[in-house]
């Protein structure tokens, strides 16, 4: 039987530019996963750009499986990105890790989501220091 993997959800504003600290944060959280234990997901949203492409590229290139959230704008309208935040939190995750610039409404959806879900959360401001 294999273990389900453990699974990063990652959330930030589309602004974000730090990459370091989001390649930082994703080294440091998949490093304390116990090796050879499960697989580990990445849980993102879909923005081109920001918090969500810096996490995607990099898990890309770690050779993580991408779990891709995407907002339903034509659908869904304004309600699209708390529509998608709260199917990434229903998704389930074992760590969430929040970017948040500009106090981000839907990162701060998100992060409230996650508490509300018993995710523990870990936060870096816009400057990129975490929280």
């Amino acid at each position: 039987m294999t273990a389900a993997p453990y699974r990063i959800l990652v959330t930030g504003s589309r602004d974000w530019t730090d990459t370091d600290a989001i390649c930082d944060a994703l080294d440091t959280a998949v490093n304390e996963v116990p090796p050879h234990t499960r697989d580990v997901w990445l849980v993102v949203g879909d923005c081109p750009r920001g918090a969500d492409h810096i996490a995607a590229t990099w898990a890309n290139t770690a050779g993580l499986t991408i779990e891709r959230h995407l907002a339903r704008w034509t659908t869904h309208g304004r309600a699209a990105g708390p529509i998608r935040n709260a199917a990434m939190v229903r998704s389930g995750a074992d760590l969430c890790l929040a970017f948040q610039r500009d106090h981000s409404r839907g990162t701060t959806h998100t992060i409230t989501l996650a508490r509300r879900a018993g995710i523990p959360i870990r936060l870096w401001t816009q400057n990129g220091n975490p929280q």
